[in-house]
């Protein structure tokens, strides 16, 4: 259920032709994170022409969502390029703008496709990145006397305590990898006055 996404951003320029590609690679894997990391490279580079873009976000193997734009190239000349080259690759959650400043000697739609790609391409080597888990939530309902034991069972599984509220009882919110899920749930089954899957 792991997939690797950009641990950082990274920066990359490839010039052909007097044209300079400087393409920009980093995590976002909603609408919202992919269109704020375009807005902060348009007020990076103000006076560029185009910012092509393209982003898949979820699994690489089964994305959630892909999408791409050419900002003012010709058609199929940017966006789609920048897209297969991440089509290609096996990381997910991940957005590619390339800026570009004209140099001026025009390229052809050709030398466009190629300069995209591979300016794309070298944003990707130059990358790194980490694994992406899928946490699930869930709502755990203890005795305070348990509280330790059950922090101690979520770092050990490598989960997320994201909420605690303390009333006659401990309701504790979770977040755990689906791995150990169900060993949670047996080593909370004789202590737990309820365990709850949440909604996302």
């Amino acid at each position: 259920m792991t997939y690797p996404v950009p641990a950082k951003q990274v920066e990359t320029l490839y010039e052909i032709k007097k044209s300079k590609f400087i393409a920009c690679a980093g995590f976002a894997n909603s609408r919202e994170s992919a269109m704020a990391l375009l807005d902060s490279v348009k007020q990076q580079y103000p006076d560029a022409r185009h910012h092509c873009w393209a982003y898949v976000f979820g699994n690489p193997n089964s994305p959630i969502s892909a999408a791409m734009a050419d900002d003012g190239e010709p058609s199929g000349t940017a966006g789609k390029p920048i897209l297969n080259v991440l089509q290609h690759k096996d990381i997910g959650d991940i957005m590619i703008i390339v800026t570009r400043y004209f140099g001026g000697i025009k390229l052809g739609a050709g030398g466009l496709v190629r300069a995209y790609s591979a300016a794309a391409q070298q944003a990707i080597d130059a990358l790194e990145v980490r694994q992406e888990i899928k946490l699930e939530p869930l709502r755990i309902d203890i005795d305070f006397k348990h509280e330790q034991f059950v922090r101690h069972l979520v770092e050990q599984a490598q989960g997320n305590i994201a909420n605690c509220n303390y009333g006659s009882s401990v309701k504790i919110d979770v977040e755990l990898p689906l791995n150990a899920l169900e060993d949670f749930k047996k080593q909370m089954a004789p202590i737990a006055f309820s365990v709850l899957a949440q909604k996302k």
